[in-house]
């Protein structure tokens, strides 16, 4: 849930600064080196009947927190769901959560910081679209090739074209 919707996004808001308001609560810590992460969902149906969002069942406010080396950070996000409290609780909505991250961080940074794609300055007729395919057909090959990390599968097969060509070429089904 973004500010750009802001009749909804301050109702969430305010549901959750509310301390008598009934919520379900599922926390979750992580460890991942040295860096610890906790993850706490608070979620509700109270606003279902006021919002005038279709197929609401939900609505969340996930509080991230992490610590690494004395640094420390804090993300309050609001977020609404068409999936009923009977279908997804918070634990299972955690798990959603971090699986849409998951997808963020493994294609959408990549695209962003590997392939700078916001700066690109292509952007008449259907030539952004078909960037966009080749940026995902590279990470798709590169993936299916083995590599984990995307930039520096691409400084490997600059050094070694004919090792791209080979990837291109391979039968991988």
């Amino acid at each position: 849930m973004k500010a750009n919707q802001p009749l909804l996004y301050e109702g969430i808001a305010l549901l959750f600064s509310d301390p008598g308001a009934r919520l379900e609560t599922r926390r979750q810590a992580d460890y991942h080196g040295d860096r610890h992460e906790v993850r706490q969902l608070r979620v509700s149906s109270a606003l279902n009947e006021w919002a005038e969002w279709p197929a609401l069942a939900q609505v969340g406010e996930l509080t991230h927190t992490w610590h690494r080396k004395g640094e420390r950070g804090r993300e309050i996000s609001y977020l609404i769901t068409s999936l009923p409290p009977a279908t997804a609780g918070p634990r299972r909505l955690l798990q959603l959560i971090r699986g849409h991250w998951g997808i963020e961080n493994r294609l959408h940074w990549v695209r962003d910081v590997t392939f700078d794609e916001d700066r690109c300055q292509i952007r008449t007729g259907a030539a952004p679209q078909v960037m966009a395919a080749l940026r995902n057909l590279v990470i798709g090959l590169l993936r299916l090739g083995g590599a984990s990390n995307i930039a520096a599968a691409l400084r490997e097969h600059a050094w070694q074209p004919h090792r791209a060509l080979r990837l291109v070429a391979s039968d991988s089904g």
